[in-house]
């Protein structure tokens, strides 16, 4: 007998959803970074292990928006916990709990009304003494119970669990592995059982090429970016790199083409030995906002 399912795992940005998706799945199927909304799609990565299969669904980060992209990342985010057996909703263990945190934690009770398992994953233990990490899951408890109290609904709070973990280290992962697999119904595998993650080539190279222009670029600047494939015949994969404005053309590109250069050149280590990597800049005035763009764009 097989056992699938899916497991959502949401939060604000920036707290290491991405990392705990790579860390559980055993690759890495989405970006990370340290710069805040680096994942803009729900992006799919599949741990199968005997006989269970987990889908793991990583989120953009719940923010308050500021463009139509912000509005469009945080309806994906919610709606991936819309139709799934857990939801995670991870929350930063050296971090004050602020809107996005609740925004998460309130998702994770609407789920858990509709059945799902409800999770609550305190990241980061490892950047902090234990005693932040017990006053955090403490701080996390209560602002639960208050939520669900306010929505009239104080039994989807009893039935919450906690986890500390860190995701770069992978401590206290397996444990809640273990958890996420247990809450798997009876079902045939939903994908084969040596696919990691349900990217096409065209959209992980993207991808690959946004995640090293993000670690690059600073401010503002990588949320103006966007990278699709316009070209993809083995070897040669041409991506064209979005921006909003003349000027950021040129911030991209570095001087004399050295950042491009260097993007390019980190990106390949991720593709196959002897990809032939073309990346050309171009301008979409002020893409984020404009609602046919982002249809375009596929957001």
């Amino acid at each position: 007998m097989t056992r699938a399912g899916f497991a959502a795992v949401i939060g604000r940005p920036n707290v290491g959803k991405s990392t705990l998706v790579n860390q559980m799945v055993g690759e890495k199927v989405t970006i990370t970074s340290s710069t805040p909304h680096t994942t803009r799609r729900a992006v799919r990565g599949i741990h199968t292990d005997d006989e269970v299969q987990v889908v793991f669904v990583d989120t953009p980060g719940l923010h308050r928006p500021r463009t139509s992209l912000g509005h469009r990342l945080n309806e994906a985010a919610r709606g991936a916990a819309g139709d799934v057996e857990v939801v995670m909703a991870l929350v930063d263990a050296g971090a004050p709990l602020g809107a996005g945190d609740r925004t998460a934690l309130t998702t994770m009770l609407e789920a858990a009304d509709r059945g799902a398992r409800a999770l609550v994953v305190v990241n980061k233990a490892d950047r902090v003494a234990r005693g932040p990490v017990a006053d955090q899951l403490l701080a996390v408890v209560r602002v639960v119970e208050d939520l669900a109290r306010a929505r009239g609904r104080h039994e989807s709070a009893e039935a919450v669990e906690y986890f500390a973990v860190s995701a770069r280290t992978g401590a206290g992962v397996d444990r809640l592995l273990a958890v996420v697999r247990d809450a798997m119904p009876e079902s045939p595998f939903l994908f084969p059982p040596d696919e990691v993650s349900d990217a096409t080539g065209p959209e992980w190279v993207a991808e690959l090429v946004r995640e090293q222009l993000v670690r690059r670029t600073r401010e503002e600047l990588p949320h103006s970016i966007h990278c699709r494939v316009t070209t993809y015949e083995w070897p040669h994969i041409t991506v064209e790199i979005v921006v909003e404005r003349e000027s950021q053309k040129g911030m991209v590109i570095g001087r004399g083409g050295a950042l491009l250069k260097d993007v390019g050149t980190a990106a390949r280590r991720d593709l196959p030995e002897g990809t032939f990597l073309e990346l050309r800049v171009v301008v979409e005035p002020d893409w984020q906002r404009r609602a046919d763009t982002l249809d375009r764009f596929g957001y």
